[in-house]
């Protein structure tokens, strides 16, 4: 069974959640794999895992909406809940508060573990993709329509909603803040990513990046194949941004001039992409499965880990970057030691 999701825990880096197609997620060590607990009664495919800012809870997701939070000290299930087909699902930063976007459009939001609950709701269309804001006031959340929304988190109201000739016109595949959440990114099946302004919801620019692979002559009712934005995200100490395409293009954008810097070309298609916690180089992993370390200041790539036979579908890095945990196909989680010559 295919292993589609982990987080590590943010306060002490030392435990992985990790979910899969098996319908079934588990917390485990880091240091020598040793399972904790299993976060048992999913119904299907467990797609969303992540732990509470301080590592008290960990949340798990399923496919079909069936969403689970247990106490990690304990390892016991202290409150679960049914919502639709479930796209996302992210804790707030600073808060034990919940919050997921399903595929009737809806985003919810749940304090935990009392279960109250708030519900925002967006166009009738999937709620793709979202993320709270860093201020944990606001959620930007993208919609299959191709709109994104800003939403109130204490009011329940839309601050912004763009759309139109300012939208996208394909769903929304990502969206990323940068540090201090004046600014966000979002991605979308329409190859374009678009930086906007969180205060007056106003897009700042437009990224796209010329497909490289040689494009097959459309036939007779076929749709040219398009290169969809599959992940993005911000430096945290220089003006850069990265966009992750599935032709496996990573674009390194300089956000002062609003312009292409680096061009990083990979086999095959992009999954997603993470900046270092407190350096310019950014992690890519891909269908070839292999993650890969990229300066972004040079566009030269460090390093290049492989281990997976088959592609890699998540992946996540530890605060000081010094491990690299996978997730892939080939129904296996695994443990990178990144040793980086330049430190």
């Amino acid at each position: 069974a295919s292993v589609f999701c982990v987080s590590l825990d943010p306060k002490t880096n030392t435990l992985a959640v990790t979910g899969g197609e098996d319908d079934k997620a588990f917390v485990w060590r880091l240091s020598d794999g040793e399972l904790l607990f299993e976060c048992s009664g999913h119904k299907d495919s467990v797609t969303c895992a992540g732990f509470s800012h301080d590592s008290v809870f960990v949340a798990t997701g399923d496919m079909s909406g069936l969403i689970k939070v247990w106490r990690v000290d304990s390892k016991e299930e202290v409150w679960s809940f049914e919502v639709g087909d479930l796209e996302w699902m992210e804790w707030h930063p600073q808060a034990h508060v919940l919050l997921a976007g399903t595929a009737d459009g809806n985003s919810w939001m749940w304090k935990i573990p009392s279960g109250d609950c708030k519900t925002f709701q967006g166009p009738s269309c999937p709620a793709t993709c979202g993320r709270i804001l860093p201020d944990g006031k606001r959620a930007v959340v993208g919609y299959e329509d191709g709109t994104m929304r800003i939403w109130d988190l204490k009011q329940g109201t839309s601050l912004h909603v763009l759309k139109g000739q300012d939208g996208h016109q394909d769903p929304l595949t990502c969206v990323a803040s940068n540090q201090d959440g004046s600014l966000i990114l979002t991605g979308s099946v329409d190859c374009h990513a678009k930086l906007i302004n969180s205060a007056t919801g106003k897009v700042v620019c437009v990224f796209k990046v010329d497909s490289v692979t040689p494009k097959t002559p459309a036939g007779e009712g076929e749709e040219p194949e398009s290169n969809s934005v599959e992940s993005l995200g911000f430096c945290n100490v220089m003006p850069l941004a990265a966009v992750g395409y599935l032709d496996g293009t990573l674009a390194i954008y300089d956000l002062t001039t609003q312009s292409l810097r680096h061009k990083c070309q990979h086999e095959s298609g992009i999954v997603q992409l993470l900046w270092e916690e407190s350096s310019a180089v950014v992690y890519t992993c891909s269908l070839d499965g292999a993650v890969r370390l990229w300066d972004a200041r040079s566009g030269k790539m460090i390093s290049e880990y492989r281990g997976h036979a088959a592609e890699i579908l998540d992946f996540a890095v530890n605060k000081d970057a010094s491990i690299v945990v996978t997730t892939s196909g080939d129904h296996q989680a695994k443990v990178f030691c990144v040793q980086r010559p330049d430190r």
